[in-house]
């Protein structure tokens, strides 16, 4: 992708919880087979990191379930994929966020998060620390930060305006899209998690993928989309339930999860861009280029993301980034 490309029109594959993968049925929401290395090798390209203080140190909660995983160690795996001479011009949003308000103050878990990033390799100089939307060039083999924690971020350089991306509304589980601004980029985001059982899959889908699709609206802000695919509620919707699904639903018999719905909507969507584009160019589409689809952007997270097997939502999202930017994409 170009160096010029802002990252509010990029499609980021996401993990919601990152490093929950304990906790079953309620609290587990990746598999113990794909921890942080390989969800970064797979093209995961946002991190949703939960922690809270133990005995002085930050580990990986998911609300009131530990999850074992020190702060130390998530910071030394993204460090080694960032300076891979395999990786070290990808870019990786980490969310950070706060999971014992509690117990702990905001201002104790922020000089805390701020201490072990600068201990950790790479320290403070390995992450995109301005309260904006950076352009691709600016953020390769950086992290940006993308801070839900910090009270009003005593003890990091220029306060708030020095923790990375901030966002300054985030209503717990929002049913409809909110918004906010960062800078002059007009933020929405779908976040309704708690849903009221497996009933609600295909309503909550459908208000994930809407979200994909750039508002058509001349807008003289920058737009950038953040939707989440994951939702839970006990005991008819865990984790599990919501992101793959139960039993036989291509043969009447069980419920299609949110991945393999979100799945077919980019290929849907894929493929009829593809029939309008031949339509269209009366065969007479160049050799070496690839057919741009549909505009499908966004920052997504989601649970259980390399299930159900062989979906192939990671992989669809990533094409979503060479598709749309304009008439012909070359191709590599």
């Amino acid at each position: 992708m170009p160096d010029s490309l802002p990252l509010s029109s990029a499609c980021l594959p996401g993990t919601h919880d990152t490093m929950a993968f304990y906790g079953w049925p309620v609290s587990q929401c990746q598999s113990v087979n794909t921890p942080l290395s390989m969800q970064l090798t797979s093209g995961i390209r946002i991190l949703d990191i939960r922690l809270a203080v133990v005995r002085g140190q930050l580990i990986s909660y998911h609300g009131q379930y530990p999850q074992r995983a020190p702060f130390e160690s998530i910071l030394a795996d993204l460090h080694d994929f960032l300076s891979s001479p395999t990786s070290c011009r990808e870019t990786v949003v980490v969310s950070v966020k706060q999971e014992d308000y509690d117990r702990h103050s905001p201002e104790v878990f922020s000089l805390l998060a701020r201490k072990e990033i600068e201990e950790s390799p790479g320290g403070l100089g390995m992450w995109f620390l301005e309260n904006r939307i950076p352009t691709l060039g600016e953020v390769r083999g950086k992290a940006i930060m993308f801070s839900r924690f910090g009270g009003d971020g005593e003890g990091w350089e220029g306060r708030l305006e020095g923790m990375g991306i901030h966002p300054t509304n985030w209503p717990d589980s929002e049913k409809g899209i909110f918004t906010w601004m960062c800078k002059d980029t007009l933020v929405q985001t779908q976040d309704w998690y708690h849903i009221p059982s497996f009933l609600s899959i295909p309503e909550k889908a459908e208000l994930s993928t809407d979200l994909l699709v750039p508002p058509t609206d001349a807008s003289s802000s920058p737009v950038l989309s953040i939707t989440y695919f994951s939702a839970s509620s006990f005991p008819f919707a865990t984790p599990t339930v919501v992101s793959t699904g139960f039993g036989w639903p291509s043969f009447g018999f069980g419920v299609e999860g949110v991945n393999s719905r979100v799945a077919r909507f980019l290929l849907d969507s894929i493929a009829h861009a593809v029939d309008n584009r031949a339509h269209n160019m009366h065969d007479k589409s160049p050799s070496g280029t690839i057919t741009s689809g549909p505009q499908i952007r966004g920052w997504t997270f989601m649970d259980f993301f390399d299930e159900p097997v062989g979906n192939g939502l990671v992989p669809l999202l990533v094409e979503c980034n060479f598709r749309g930017h304009g008439d012909e994409v070359k191709a590599a």
